[in-house]
């Protein structure tokens, strides 16, 4: 049996443990900070806090101790909110076995550094002069959906090929169906990048936008992702599959998704302190990475209108009309614009 460590138990980090407790091939611990989760899970079997209704199976551990989460751990899976990443791991650190293999399945950028949460992981562990073995796991993935046993693809990206294979292995069944990558850097920022994008299709909804605006939306945004993740080193392709398009759609569309609720309600008026207050602790990641993503795109040359636009609705009250009408007035140009530098030349 594998040993595998589960690092964070809301949504998703839940989820990921009810679909790797189904089969009976691993022994798994889920590491939740908050007290009542744990205790929910080990009396009702369910994470009534993050993901109500959903039954976890009995192979999975709640605690909330690193050295006992960690313990013999073989795969570690990492799926705190973005901007506890260092913080954690830095704890996690002393417990982790030396050739665990680390999977960060958190779609965010570090505000402060705008690192992806890879980079992050592999700077703790140089700090403490351990080996970093690492990948990262994104894709289309309501949680609810993944729980419940609802057919989904996802994708593992690693240099790695061995960790790569062994988490294709490990993870897969009839309802998960895993694919592996070799792009980290496209498959990181098509997971964060694409929540900005969804708070803006959240906002068209907000205010009574159709279909059309839409759909130009989500491929405009396709398009900006695409040029900061090549600049950043990424591949296009990349943003073309699973963790790019893939998770673009659903997060721009789908009723489940976060961001994009918090894009409704900036559309009917209200302020986004009042929309993060009424979340409960729940995190719509979109709105970190706007701030990381704007100035990522500076530092790279890359222009990124929509995200620019939202950056501006959440951090200096423009209202979400104005944002609108700036981005259909802008200077006209061709479709198929591409970097004015090449990767490497910024």
């Amino acid at each position: 049996m594998s040993r595998i460590a589960i690092i964070g138990a809301g949504a998703w980090g839940t989820a990921i443990s009810i679909v790797l407790g189904r089969s009976a091939r691993h022994e798994l611990k889920l590491w939740a900070f908050e007290k009542e989760v744990r205790d929910s899970i080990e009396s009702s079997r369910t994470n009534s806090v993050f993901l109500p209704d959903q039954k976890i199976p009995e192979a999975v551990h709640s605690t909330g101790d690193f050295a006992e989460a960690l313990s013999g751990a073989e795969i570690v899976v990492s799926v705190m909110p973005s901007q506890h990443c260092r913080r954690l791991f830095q704890q996690m650190a002393p417990h982790l076995h030396s050739n665990a293999l680390v999977v960060s399945a958190t779609k965010g950028l570090e505000q402060t550094t705008l690192l992806r949460m890879s980079e992050v992981i592999c700077q703790v562990a140089a700090e403490r002069k351990t080996q970093c073995r690492i990948g990262a796991m994104s894709g289309p993935t309501f949680a609810a959906e993944v729980a419940r046993g609802d057919p989904t693809a996802i994708t593992i990206a690693s240099q790695d090929s061995d960790l790569s294979t062994t988490i294709q292995r490990e993870f897969s069944d009839p309802a998960f169906r895993v694919y592996t990558n070799e792009d980290v850097v496209g498959v990181e920022l098509g997971g964060s990048l694409k929540n900005i994008i969804a708070i803006a299709a959240g906002v068209c909804h907000g205010l009574n936008l159709g279909h059309n605006s839409v759909a130009a939306l989500i491929t405009r945004g396709l398009a900006e992702i695409t040029r900061l993740a090549v600049a950043c080193g990424g591949r296009s392709e990349t943003l073309s599959g699973l963790a790019g398009l893939g998770d673009l759609v659903l997060t721009c569309t789908g009723t489940l998704s976060r961001n994009r609720n918090v894009g409704v309600e900036l559309g009917r008026g209200r302020k986004l302190s009042e929309i993060v207050d009424a979340m409960h602790g729940m995190v719509a990641e979109g709105i970190f990475t706007t701030n990381a993503a704007v100035q990522l795109a500076k530092a790279r040359g890359v222009e990124m209108p929509i995200t620019e636009q939202m950056h501006a609705v959440l951090n200096h009250g423009k209202s979400p009309r104005d944002a609108i009408q700036t981005l259909m007035t802008r200077t006209s140009k061709p479709e198929t614009d591409f970097l004015p530098n090449p990767p490497g030349n910024h």
